[in-house]
């Protein structure tokens, strides 16, 4: 009799335990697991399957908007006939190949699952308020990689399939290609995660490149951070050991002349584009500049402002919008 009780009482206290840590660490509840919508894209076009797209109208009704509202911009999902319309877009040899290619591909979602839950815990932790949104898979048509909104992350499959995927050769340039491989999945996720949480803040006197790149580099800091990697830029920006060690030569004399060059602070569409976009369009000692060049310099100042400021959290540096003191001499 007193055994059982013993036994008991033990079991009763450890559920307390855990209901405690449960509730001082509520990064610890979060699991993330990825809907396949794809597969209700597939079953709704390929299958004629009514309760496929029962269930894309319903319990995924939000996605279904965005994909066929913003992103295929097929027209509104009130219509009477966007069935049909989704349906026979869908019907194209092409998308269909898609489909089933990403099916096979994409066989098993728990690496990407078991990532995505790691990024998202160490980012409650950051930031306990941070809403986790529902993670989902689909196809886009190879349009948009990532959607988001408050409380959606989807991700598109189609634009992962790997840089030698035989379709992609048809479609995309070599430097795109490079960044559309499965391993880009989780980082391009939190980024855009991050960017649709904190908007760039298109104020008066603040929209300059420097504005922009140390805004787009604060993100890609923070993904590196969260993942426990060096803040080079190998995981937020997909670069190669050769282009980390460019970048490390360079870095300097490029920066002097960005700024020699009054780059730093112009708000020229092309110019912003060169430094920011994976298709750089400067020349810099006999070499083209890597892609998102101008990020990259973003990330490196944040890093030494961070190493300064020890007592900033990634909350603060989050909602950190003037840049400006970190261009002071001693940084």
């Amino acid at each position: 009799m007193n055994r059982l009780l013993f036994i008991l009482i033990s079991l009763v206290a450890l559920s307390a335990c855990q209901l405690d840590r449960r509730k001082g660490n509520p990064a610890d509840d979060v699991d993330i697991k990825v809907f396949r919508y794809d597969r209700l894209q597939f079953e709704a076009t390929e299958l004629n399957s009514l309760l496929a797209w029962q269930r894309m109208s319903t319990e995924w009704s939000h996605a279904t908007r965005l994909l066929i509202e913003d992103v295929l911009e097929l027209g509104s999902v009130d219509q009477p006939d966007i069935n049909g319309r989704f349906c026979t877009f869908f019907s194209d040899s092409i998308l269909v190949r898609l489909m089933e290619d990403a099916g096979l591909k994409f066989k098993d979602m728990t690496p990407v699952e078991k990532e995505l839950t790691k990024g998202f815990r160490k980012l409650k932790k950051e930031i306990p308020s941070l809403r986790i949104p529902r993670v989902y898979s689909q196809i886009a048509a190879l349009n948009q990689s990532v959607v988001v909104t408050d409380s959606l992350l989807g991700f598109s499959l189609d634009k992962y399939m790997g840089a030698d995927y035989p379709l992609y050769k048809k479609f995309y340039y070599s430097y795109q290609r490079r960044f559309m491989s499965p391993e880009r999945i989780v980082p391009d996720c939190f980024a855009f995660y991050l960017l649709g949480q904190y908007p760039f803040s298109w104020e008066e006197g603040h929209r300059a490149l420097f504005d922009i790149m140390m805004h787009r580099g604060k993100i890609a800091w923070i993904v590196e951070h969260i993942f426990g990697e060096n803040k080079s830029g190998a995981f937020a920006l997909g670069y190669t050991d050769e282009e980390l060690k460019w970048c490390r030569s360079h870095g300097k004399d490029l920066w002097k002349w960005m700024s020699d060059s009054n780059h730093l602070m112009s708000t020229d569409p092309m110019i912003i584009r060169s430094y920011i976009s994976s298709n750089p369009g400067f020349v810099f000692a006999g070499q083209q500049l890597p892609p998102s060049f101008g990020i990259w310099i973003g990330m490196q100042l944040v890093e030494k402002w961070m190493k300064s400021h020890e007592d900033m959290s990634v909350a603060q540096l989050l909602e950190k919008t003037d840049f400006r003191e970190m261009l002071a001499p001693s940084n």
